[in-house]
């Protein structure tokens, strides 16, 4: 079957698997590179679940998501699979974030070769003590180096400030001490659970032939799915309340950093509302208040409180959402008090309707030019995906938004009980 928004003109072919893999395959006439992800509907906050083999329940060690993909490169010849890329000539990469894990790579030469690598190396786990305890001396270094990193431990300080027992206030890649527990059991576990055909998806972009592409998919996937039935996570119940209200750190920098963190409250989280209508408002929100060009960036600007432009991100899931603003200043304090200021005269006035109409404008051309990106195409695919969205329905919702929807989630989000702020102070002497 196909997915087909007639205004824009794109299509996407969509196939379920006998063994339950969903597979999307965007063609693109006349592009030259094309572009592969397998994912998996599993990230670091997935530390608590019921086994669909044992059906007892597991808890597993902090950063074990992030820690398993690192493995799945390891094959059991002893290989390295980004080897194996390499003389296909793709480039290949992976990520885990707080939802999912990818494996991926581009192509201009060598796709067939390399998605049939591509899809048997995730299919073959090879986990053994030496080559874990391997591993931990590597990820402690990679941990330990993010340790006296100023931005992300400025943003995870924001999260640690906004939940009390989420996990997604954990580093991704666990801690030191949480890493060293990990054993290839734990591994095998996890790997069983969630890289399970139909807990997967595969996108595929680019000048292919999509019947050809399906066969190749069919003659390299694993028969039959691992088990029956859905996953069962364990879902913390975070309550509205902050965890603090302020977090501060003095690391190595020139120039004081904040990050202004507003918690999403459970009831606007578990609202029957379309959560990709929702994204689209904040995004258009947090362009309209902070970005550049807009009166607070301005005043900011001018009065020598920043001195670039402020980052302004609305990030949810499923269980969680939060907007985080950030930037740099020498008067923190003075630059907060303006930020909140503003933002409440949005509340209490609503956007001007001119104002709306360019954002809303702007934010529509980037839209349609996303798919002239094979890579933003599948990577957000997917995460939309996984969050039961589709990427295609996101023009006309946001064709179709009006100043109203705006005015209202304003009120919604930005409420000062939920607000907390992380700051990165240089270092004294």
């Amino acid at each position: 079957m196909f997915y087909e928004n007639k205004i824009l003109n794109e299509k996407i072919y969509a196939e379920k698997l006998p063994n339950n893999l969903q597979v999307f395959i965007m063609k693109k006439d006349g592009f030259s590179k094309k572009y592969a992800v397998f994912a998996t509907d599993y990230g670091s906050n997935d530390l608590e679940f019921i086994s669909p083999h044992t059906k007892k329940q597991i808890r597993v060690n902090e950063g074990i998501a992030h820690f398993l993909e690192h493995k799945m490169f390891e094959m059991p010849d002893n290989s390295n699979a980004f080897d194996e890329f390499s003389k296909y000539g793709a480039d290949a990469n992976a990520y885990t974030n707080f939802n999912m894990t990818a494996y991926l790579f581009s192509a201009t030469q060598g796709f067939k070769e390399s998605l049939k690598h591509l899809i048997h190396y995730v299919q073959t786990p090879h986990f053994t003590d030496e080559n874990v305890e391997k591993e931990k001396g590597i990820i402690a270094q990679e941990i330990k180096m993010y340790d006296d990193n100023p931005d992300w431990q400025l943003f995870f300080n924001c999260l640690k400030a906004m939940y009390k027992t989420h996990p997604n206030s954990i580093d991704i890649a666990g801690t030191v001490e949480s890493i060293y527990k990990i054993t290839p059991q734990e591994l095998y576990d996890c790997y069983n659970s969630f890289y399970s055909p139909s807990n997967m998806a595969l996108f595929i972009v680019g000048d292919v032939d999509i019947q050809e592409t399906m066969q190749i998919i069919k003659d390299t996937v694993k028969d039959t799915n691992m088990f029956e039935g859905e996953i069962t996570r364990i879902q913390v119940q975070e309550t509205d309340e902050t965890a603090q209200k302020e977090i501060q750190k003095e690391l190595e920098v020139s120039i004081p950093m904040f990050c202004i963190g507003y918690k999403e409250k459970n009831d606007t989280i578990n609202e029957d509302y379309p959560r990709i209508k929702k994204d689209i408002e904040m995004d258009i929100i947090n362009q309209l208040i902070f970005k550049k060009g807009s009166k607070l960036h301005d005043k900011l600007y001018n009065s020598s409180l920043i001195f670039s432009q402020l980052s302004a991100n609305y990030t949810s899931a499923k269980d969680y959402g939060y907007i985080t603003i950030e930037g740099e200043s020498k008067d923190i304090e003075n630059t907060k008090n303006l930020i909140i200021e503003e933002i409440e005269n949005f509340k209490k006035y609503g956007a001007e309707k001119e104002q709306f109409e360019r954002v809303k404008k702007q934010k529509l051309g980037s839209f349609i030019k996303t798919f002239d990106s094979v890579e933003s195409l599948a990577n957000i695919y997917l995460s939309l995906y996984f969050k039961d969205e589709n990427l295609l329905e996101y023009y006309d919702y946001l064709n179709e938004l009006k100043i109203e929807d705006i005015n209202s989630r304003l009120i919604k989000m930005f409420d000062k009980n939920q607000m907390v702020i992380s700051i990165i102070n240089p270092k004294t002497a």
